[in-house]
């Protein structure tokens, strides 16, 4: 039996065009899909978006492990999740949403001077997250690795309270988490994703099938996303307002969560999606980070990554 939420996705025949589904979750760099449908960019490329919001992003890995949605906003670290749970569809990565610089931190307790300080104290890591992998970077910096510290798995919203009690002298978090964090006046950041550029990414990623069923849809998805960051550029003061609005801050926060992600147009993408480039050599990492916390097998496949999508975004539209 056909899953509806496919029939959503393939339903070619609407006014508005095609329907594409593309689950949100709150993060700044998620927004730019409700923005387009906002300004009606999506149906200017002849689709029609259709974006169900989801609380975090596990509800969304959950989504398409069950085959509810077949696209998702996800960090690269879902991504290696999803490929090691459900190999036969293993998410294909189609775009760079952002890249961190400064967004994913590690904070510290203020008592203690360097990361290095850190040897044998417990720090708090959502597993889930990014947050184990910008630990071990922040660790390699002094010769140290996850097994030097006592992890604390715990649900990002529980850390701050964690900071607060003193039950652990640093967590592996990112805003609204780290403002939370800094806010008990107990941490500071001591390592941002700032000192590791061209590490830390958010994808969009989809099912094998419909990338090849639907390329054209998705290349105008691609242009939608383009489109929304062009129109954020020109009308900054209400584009910043509807997003700023939807993650429940003011327009001053969230542009100022702006300034820790990068965001590449589809030409400067190009480079990321090369064979060996910055996004497979990621994903590497990455398992081998979670392979490490025995999430995941050292040999887990990886999510296949696809820049022919972006050079069909990048033609002339028919």
């Amino acid at each position: 039996m056909v899953l509806p939420a496919l029939l959503a996705l393939l339903s070619g025949c609407t006014t508005g065009g095609t329907t594409l589904t593309v689950p949100v979750s709150q993060w700044p760099g998620y927004e730019y899909f409700p923005l387009a449908r906002q300004r009606g960019l999506d149906l200017r490329e002849g689709i029609r978006l259709e974006l169900p919001a989801y609380a975090n992003p596990q509800d969304i890995v959950h989504a398409y492990l069950r085959g509810d949605i077949q696209l998702a906003q996800l960090t690269t670290v879902e991504a290696v999740d999803l490929c090691s749970r459900v190999p036969k569809r293993c998410p294909v990565v189609i775009l760079v949403l952002d890249e961190s610089r400064g967004g994913d931190q590690v904070v510290v307790d203020r008592r203690l001077d360097s990361i290095a300080e850190l040897r044998g104290q417990p720090v708090a890591i959502t597993p889930s997250t990014l947050g184990p992998f910008v630990l071990s970077r922040a660790l390699a910096r002094h010769g140290l690795g996850l097994g030097d510290v006592v992890l604390r798995p715990m649900p990002l919203e529980e850390m701050p309270k964690a900071i607060e009690r003193g039950e652990v002298k640093a967590a592996a978090l990112f805003p609204p988490f780290s403002d939370q964090a800094v806010a008990t006046g107990r941490v500071r950041p001591l390592f941002t994703s700032r000192e590791i550029p061209g590490e830390i990414f958010d994808i969009l990623v989809v099912d094998p099938t419909v990338l090849e069923e639907r390329r054209t849809s998705l290349a105008a998805l691609l242009r939608t996303w383009q489109a929304a960051h062009e129109l954020a550029e020109a009308e900054p003061g209400p584009s910043l307002a509807f997003m700023a609005a939807r993650e429940g801050v003011s327009a001053e926060a969230f542009r100022a969560s702006l300034e820790g992600l990068v965001f590449e147009s589809l030409p400067r993408q190009l480079p990321l999606f090369a064979a060996g480039g910055a996004l497979e050599r990621n994903l590497r990492e990455l398992r081998a980070v979670q392979a490490s916390l025995d999430l995941l097998p050292a040999d887990a496949p990886l999510p296949p990554v696809d820049g022919s999508l972006l050079r069909e975004a990048l033609k002339r539209k028919p």
